[in-house]
């Protein structure tokens, strides 16, 4: 009977894989460093529709973003103003991305030929260059730092499609380097009283948890880059922060290993009786 529910079993598997492929693997967290820095999200920008990586650094920092990505979206080398900061300098959602005025035009083109075409490509005149510090989003809202220009604002609005909203986070007013956010939770920094997570779920419609990355560091969006399905934190994140990282951002949810649960049960249910 042993026998017959093992070879049950790999033909559920294969007829699972042939439909969802490589979805059935268990999505998780993963730990990578660019260079000798845990900053991973200094030197990366992650959404749903693509991927930017710095230029420099090793090779083995991208090929981590592309092994787990590539088949879904595309991993771009790129440079915002010639620097390797990308994750720091733009802003954006699988709409779109926003870049600083000091952008190149041929950094610009090169970013714009690289995405989707249905994501919006925008350069923006904003006295607060460091976008990517000022400004956290996902598909449906921005929260975005208090003095901000309006017109900016405006643009925010139009180009990533979403709801805007001037707060800050544990009373920093960098935003974007004090949250990770994505359509499936927000981690905020560790001293978020339990009154401003409370606020901040009730703005984004997620859920709000605060925690830390790289053992300790508070600084959430320098640490850590996720999307709804991945999640790339620093080489020194424990393994108590990850499984924070995993269980808020829903990572564990892969509905095919659902699947494969169920009708194991069913199997197991059928050759017992």
């Amino acid at each position: 009977m042993l026998r017959s529910l093992v070879g049950s079993e790999m033909c559920i598997r294969d007829s699972i894989n042939a439909e969802y492929g490589e979805s059935l693997r268990t999505t998780m967290a993963i730990r990578c460093a660019f260079e000798n820095s845990n900053e991973v999200g200094v030197f990366s920008k992650l959404t749903n529709k693509y991927c930017l990586v710095s230029h420099g650094g090793s090779e083995n920092f991208y090929s981590v973003f592309e092994s787990e990505l590539a088949d879904h979206i595309p991993v771009v080398h790129a440079s915002i103003a010639g620097c390797r900061v990308i994750g720091r300098m733009c802003a954006g959602n699988s709409k779109g991305l926003i870049l600083p005025n000091t952008t190149t035009d041929t950094e610009l083109q090169h970013i714009r030929n690289s995405l989707p075409d249905e994501v919006k490509v925008i350069r923006v005149e904003e006295r607060l260059s460091a976008l990517g510090n000022c400004i956290a989003c996902n598909d449906h809202v921005a929260l975005v730092h208090a003095e901000l220009d309006r017109e900016t604002e405006e643009i925010i609005q139009d180009v990533l499609g979403v709801e805007v909203f001037r707060t800050t986070i544990a009373d920093n007013i960098l935003v974007g380097s004090y949250c990770a956010l994505s359509n499936q939770g927000c981690l905020v920094h560790p001293r978020t009283s339990i009154e401003d997570q409370e606020e901040l779920c009730s703005l984004l419609q997620v859920p709000v948890m605060a925690g830390t990355v790289n053992r300790g560091s508070d600084v959430i969006g320098a640490g850590i880059v996720v999307n709804d399905w991945a999640a790339f934190a620093g080489l020194d994140t424990t393994s108590t922060e990850l499984s924070v990282v995993e269980s808020l951002f829903k990572l564990n949810e892969a509905g095919p290993s659902q699947l494969l649960d169920t009708m194991r049960s069913e199997l197991i249910d059928n050759m017992t009786h």
